[in-house]
């Protein structure tokens, strides 16, 4: 476990990978956890020597509420614009657009391949806390910042007398910025990037894989991480002036590799961020070759 002040940045498994992240528990009396993916047993650990009473979520994605059930004496909070969605598996599934693609007998076959423990995690949020608004547990001060784009409603924890933001799902790694839930937007994410570079800090703790960043080092991380989006503009449009139909750019492998595919979920996402491409290129093409032909 690193430190940095009161802060005890725990780890999850496989370098917090997904479906695994990062969380951070703030080391005053208040004894606060911020997101729940860091390994169990670390958890667990935390829990024993210190002790957890408050959980707060920063979104309602299952990697960062993963283990909230281990805690069942701890208040959790999540922040005010997903508090409906997190309550219900259906209202998730449409923020993550399994509905939006495949209808409700969708919605019902991913409901019934989750684990138990997600709802768990998801009821068990009793209410919200405030965008914007300082925060101070113990004799630290934290600030939610609202930094939509991932999700609508995800927020960055700014600790501004330690100069230090948890940035969550800014994470700098190869895949790119994620914005494919029915509830991401890229415009959002690009200025919400922006927005953390101006904050007055010098430390930046992902929410996966890569870890910490100084300021400079996170500048130069984002610039890289940002222009991904350009080149996946660059890559649907190429194939667009080829001619293939929605259905044929959603087997190509724009975001997740082509053979992963076969998982309906990434499916899904994969569907769901090319929409969101098509409709920043200003694109209007056929679903399909059928669709083709009953056009001519």
């Amino acid at each position: 476990m690193n430190r940095i002040g009161p802060i005890i940045i725990l780890e999850g498994t496989n370098y917090s990978k997904v479906p695994y992240s990062r969380s951070l528990f703030i080391d005053c009396a208040d004894k606060v956890l911020i997101d729940s993916g860091a390994d169990a047993k670390t958890l667990l650990n935390v829990d024993r020597e210190y002790g957890v009473e408050l959980i707060m979520n920063t979104h309602y994605h299952p990697d960062h509420t993963l283990h909230n059930h281990l805690f069942t004496d701890a208040t959790k909070l999540i922040n005010p614009i997903e508090f409906e969605t997190a309550l219900t598996i259906e209202g998730v599934a449409r923020e993550n657009g399994v509905y939006q693609e495949w209808g409700q007998l969708g919605v019902e076959k991913w409901k019934n391949s989750l684990p138990q423990e997600l709802a768990k995690n998801l009821v068990e949020i009793s209410g919200t806390y405030e965008y914007e608004t300082t925060y101070t547990f113990g004799d630290v001060k934290v600030n939610f910042l609202h930094t939509p784009g991932h999700t609508s409603g995800l927020s960055c924890p700014y600790f501004p007398e330690l100069g230090v933001v948890f940035v969550g799902d800014y994470d700098m790694t190869s895949f790119g910025p994620w914005y494919n839930g029915t509830d991401g937007n890229i415009e959002d994410f690009i200025a919400s990037g922006k927005r953390l570079l101006s904050l007055d800090a010098d430390t930046y703790i992902t929410g996966h894989q890569k870890g910490i960043f100084n300021k400079q080092e996170f500048k130069m991380a984002m610039d890289k991480f940002l222009a991904i989006i350009d080149r996946r503009d660059e890559t649907i449009d190429h194939y667009i002036r080829q001619g293939l139909t929605f259905e044929e750019l959603t087997k190509i492998g724009i975001f997740y590799p082509k053979k992963s595919l076969e998982n309906s979920i990434l499916l899904t996402w994969e569907r769901s961020g090319i929409r969101k491409h098509l409709h920043r290129l200003g694109y209007s093409v056929p679903l399909s070759t059928n669709e083709l032909v009953k056009n001519k």
